[in-house]
């Protein structure tokens, strides 16, 4: 893991819940080729060089307005998310190009949000088939901050914030500082204009409607795209089978509170109807998203709880409380997640009144579970 919001999810084993059901089993697509999981909808899934070892991406068969022929209707592809920008996404896509697309184009790249493993690649794509990107508004001025290097994602101000939160290990945050450079590392360059995508706004892509659902917490604005009318959810990262998304505070924002955000447009989604086949973005297609919605706000109360419990007897830092969320060791990589995603818990706890939050001489947070009144 990383110190960036990139695309990996909380760090933890993968389960099966009985409760989900997996329509295509344990089926999985072949590098370089695509399985079709509706009509016109082709599932691929390529590798990522991280604990999370791939991303589901989705090519969706369409018709746009020719650009140069006024009239003429142009058939094509709709891409959602590209992986992130080495030798091996480039290879799997051209691997695509051949055996998948039919001859046909690529209409448009469509972004579901900012993180490496779903932008990395957008700028190859974009330029190759000379198509347009089309992202939300804050997505895509959060790449552009971070691939210019001018972010603190890494750097002096991160280390600040980890420090701040207890990390005070100095060989550790050595690491943090170097990595100034890892976002521009997977994400290279950003196309220079794109195509706003707001939440409620339709998207037509091929002959179906898609409704732009927003969600926040885990990105700025990211987007998912539900078609009612056949009931299928492209939940990028905001819903997944198996895997909590991460949810982290970042020194740009220290005092935010993102695990609120994301519950409450988990909340916006919990009357998706049960058939509704959902298309995430790591592990397998699935139906019951309701289900697996109660099983993430149960997740979520259960950490608060347990970080309420441990805060009663003494005030306790972020870095603290690592073992108390997680389980087993963590290395440094895995460990800046991890403790963005205890600061969001904790904010959440303290802006809802629930614990006080201190500073020591130290210049060290502190948590506490408030008195009762």
């Amino acid at each position: 893991m990383s110190t960036l919001p990139n695309a990996m999810a909380t760090p933890q084993v993968e389960t099966t819940h009985p409760t989900l059901n997996y329509p295509l089993g344990e089926q999985l697509p072949a590098s370089g080729s695509a399985t079709e999981v509706a009509p016109g909808i082709f599932w691929l899934r390529v590798g990522l060089p991280f604990a999370l070892n791939h991303i589901n991406l989705w090519l969706l068969r369409d018709c746009m307005p020719h650009p140069s022929q006024a009239g003429v209707q142009q058939e094509g592809w709709t891409v959602v998310d590209c992986g992130i920008d080495n030798p091996v996404t480039r290879e799997a896509w051209q691997q695509v190009e051949q055996q998948m697309l039919q001859g046909l184009p690529i209409l448009r790249v469509l972004v579901t949000h900012m993180h490496p493993d779903h932008m990395g690649l957008a700028h190859w794509l974009c330029e190759r088939w000379q198509a347009p990107l089309w992202m939300s508004t804050s997505e895509y001025q959060s790449a552009l901050l971070a691939c210019s290097r001018l972010s603190n994602f890494g750097g002096s101000s991160t280390v600040a914030f980890f420090e701040a939160h207890g990390w005070r290990k100095a060989e550790d945050l050595a690491v943090i500082q170097a990595r100034m450079g890892y976002y521009p590392s997977m994400v290279p360059k950003i196309p220079s204009a794109y195509v706003r995508l707001m939440a409620g706004a339709h998207v037509h892509i091929g002959d179906r409607l898609w409704t732009c659902l927003g969600g926040y917490g885990h990105s700025p604005e990211h987007m998912a795209l539900h078609d009612a009318e056949n009931q299928l959810l492209i939940s990028g990262d905001m819903l997944l089978p198996s895997i909590s998304t991460n949810i982290s505070v970042y020194a740009m924002e220290p005092d935010g509170n993102p695990l609120k955000w994301f519950l409450d447009s988990l909340e916006r989604m919990v009357d998706l109807p049960d058939d509704t086949l959902v298309l995430p973005s790591h592990g397998r297609p699935f139906r019951g998203a309701a289900t697996r919605i109660a099983q993430l706000q149960s997740h979520h109360a259960d950490r608060l709880s347990e970080l309420l419990q441990a805060c009663t007897a003494q005030a306790c830092n972020a870095y603290e409380l690592l073992p108390v969320l997680f389980k087993r060791p963590l290395d440094v990589h895995q460990t800046t997640f991890a403790l963005g995603e205890a600061v969001a818990h904790l904010n959440l706890l303290w802006l809802s009144g629930r614990m006080q939050r201190t500073r020591d001489a130290d210049g060290v947070y502190r948590f506490t579970t408030s008195p009762p009144v």
